[in-house]
């Protein structure tokens, strides 16, 4: 089996990535909300912090009650225990990824994590 596994995602609702491409330390995740649209619960984890990225679009999250407005290009860091919900711009849709990690498990990253050959 190859050091790597890849894959093309379609613009569907919401692709997870963590079968598609055999994640073993993180869940990522495609969402695309057309206009008006939403997201129709509010959510937390138990142990997973979630990092997004906007990668089109505008919207808005509410946050332990709090708005927070979207648009493409930002990054949002939410808390395991913070309720949320998203909810795409009414005239305007939005697309984000949405990566999940053990909240306080990073030991090493980067150039600590890198090894250089040559």
């Amino acid at each position: 089996m190859a050091n790597f596994n890849k894959i093309s995602v379609a613009n569907d609702a919401r692709t997870e990535l963590h079968d598609k491409l055999h994640l073993t330390g993180a869940e990522v995740s495609v969402n695309n909300l057309p206009a008006g649209a939403n997201v129709p619960f509010v959510h937390y984890h138990k142990k997973n912090e979630e990092i997004y990225f906007i990668l089109a679009g505008k919207g808005k999250a509410v946050i332990d009650g709090e708005e927070v407005k979207l648009t493409s290009g930002d990054w949002l860091r939410i808390s395991p225990a913070a309720r949320r919900q998203f909810f795409a711009a009414a005239n305007e849709g939005i697309s984000y990824i949405c990566i999940q990690v053990r909240e306080n498990s990073l030991e090493e990253y980067t150039a600590d994590d890198a090894s250089v050959e040559g």
